[in-house]
């Protein structure tokens, strides 16, 4: 409001989950009964992600202009997200006067051990990069931490000189470690915690869980490697 003293609200952080939030007792949830004891709370139910995923799109498709994009899916955490990002970009282009191309690659960015970032970026697989030359590209990840990692994708791709280049990530994690990156688009802030769920895995377990939970030590130990 014009001459209002009150903050406005930083949407470009997303939903802001706070550090002191309890989360959600795992007794509301119905989850694997093979992860029983191995998690904390319920971070974020799946409804939530599903509703918060949906305006993300018709925030891209408002932004980019119904101009045909290039998604750039982050393989294995950022499927799920994608998949569902995506059927929402569809709808929002079916139920247009205008037809929106929407193509998808996929890539592989290794950079954790059980719960440690390694520090280094490996890529692996997608096709020749050069084929984003000119084109919009929207990168979809699950996670961004640092924001090294995303860092070193976003120039890499940038030598191959595309049109545009967004970023949507679901999730973006308030660390010391962080050198500031933020995506153009996202889905939650949260905590420096390391969460599994809706495809986010510990050692390529908790893939199958619908929301997005808290592991404890007794799961990362059980999991580890």
């Amino acid at each position: 409001m014009a001459g209002s003293s009150e903050e406005a609200p930083d949407y470009g952080r997303g939903v802001v989950i706070m550090d002191d939030w309890p989360g959600y007792d795992l007794n509301l949830f119905t989850y694997p009964q093979h992860y029983y004891g191995d998690l904390e709370y319920v971070l974020i139910p799946h409804g939530i992600i599903v509703d918060r995923t949906e305006r993300l799109a018709k925030d891209i498709m408002k932004d980019i202009g119904y101009c045909d994009i290039m998604i750039l899916c982050v393989l294995k955490g950022g499927y799920k997200f994608c998949v569902d990002l995506l059927e929402h970009l569809k709808n929002i282009s079916r139920n247009s006067d205008r037809f929106v191309s929407m193509k998808v690659d996929f890539i592989r960015l290794k950079s954790y051990k059980n719960d440690q970032s390694m520090g280094e970026m490996q890529i692996i697989g997608g096709n020749d990069l050069s084929t984003l030359a000119g084109k919009n590209v929207l990168i979809v990840e699950d996670v961004v931490g640092t924001g090294k990692t995303m860092r070193a994708l976003l120039s890499s791709i940038e030598k191959y000189k595309p049109n545009m280049i967004k970023v949507a990530s679901l999730l973006v994690k308030r660390t010391p470690r962080s050198d500031g990156f933020r995506p153009d688009y996202v889905g939650f802030e949260i905590p420096d915690l390391f969460v599994v769920g809706y495809a986010l895995d510990y050692n390529e377990y908790f893939r199958d869980l619908n929301h997005i939970c808290v592991i404890n030590e007794h799961g990362k130990e059980k999991y580890q490697v």
